[in-house]
């Protein structure tokens, strides 16, 4: 099942596609359908308990494609870092290119969302404790990178740089994540394929990983890296980030514009 996360009528809905259209799932409006045009689109998250913010891994380099792209080693353990939730935007919503910078692109990636809290996880056990699966477009601004194995913070963690959606899709309609493909499309334009199997370190060993020293609580999330054919992203570009059996996610780039005086 396909389930969104919306607003609509001045609320937050859960609902789930429906005869290609959104049936919301709870409340006064339970079942009823709406186009996918007349919603905010969200990320498909589940809400995380007061209080706690939701862990947002990342990993880098974990296509070897890519990593030869960027002239550099393939790593020989996954190479991490943690995002804040607030660079999380859904579906067909607008990610900010800041002013002056010279090379901001995007990555494809297959997003898995935690399911139930795990700790110390066995490789054979880990897909149990996933939730399902979703696309997600990490955007990297290469102007602040100092080092491709630990990117500092404003190549990765700003506000708007990571829409993630349209869908959360049940890992049970996903018989194996570690088989699809994965394409990206700037203006219509295929910039970027690839596919899941090219991974360095799959979504098991990347849970075992992880469950290995922290405890990963629902609602997690874990994005997995990006294959090569990564390209700059200007102002007004439409990118369409799409896994097969996932979803299309749709987003366009705006200029930071300063603060009026």
């Amino acid at each position: 099942m396909k389930h969104a996360r919306i607003e609509w009528g001045g609320q937050v809905h859960d609902a789930i596609e429906s005869q290609g259209q959104l049936e919301l799932t709870a409340g006064d409006h339970q079942g009823r359908l709406l186009s996918f045009d007349e919603v905010v689109w969200l990320p498909p998250l589940p809400p995380t308990p007061p209080n706690r913010p939701r862990t947002v891994l990342a990993l880098g380099l974990n296509y070897a494609d890519h990593a030869k792209e960027l002239a550099f080693k393939a790593p020989e353990e996954p190479l991490a870092f943690v995002k804040g939730e607030a660079t999380l935007i859904g579906h067909r919503q607008f990610t900010v290119r800041p002013a002056g910078v010279s090379y901001m692109h995007y990555e494809c990636e297959l997003a898995v969302v935690i399911g139930r809290t795990a700790r110390r996880v066995t490789r054979a056990d880990a897909l149990d404790f996933v939730a399902g699966y979703t696309v997600a477009n990490d955007y990297a601004i290469r102007d602040y990178l100092e080092n491709w194995y630990r990117p500092n913070l404003r190549v990765k963690n700003r506000d708007t740089c990571t829409p993630i959606g349209p869908w959360l899709v049940d890992a049970a309609d996903v018989p194996d994540p570690m088989n699809l493909a994965l394409r990206t499309t700037v203006n219509s334009q295929v910039t970027q394929e690839g596919h899941t199997s090219d991974m360095i370190f799959d979504v098991p060993t990347l849970i075992e990983y992880f469950s290995g020293f922290m405890t990963l609580q629902p609602g997690d999330l874990i994005l997995t890296g990006t294959p090569d054919g990564v390209v700059d992203c200007q102002p007004g570009d439409v990118i369409v980030t799409s896994i097969e059996g996932i979803g299309e996610l749709v987003n366009t780039i705006k200029q930071h514009l300063p603060a009026s005086s």
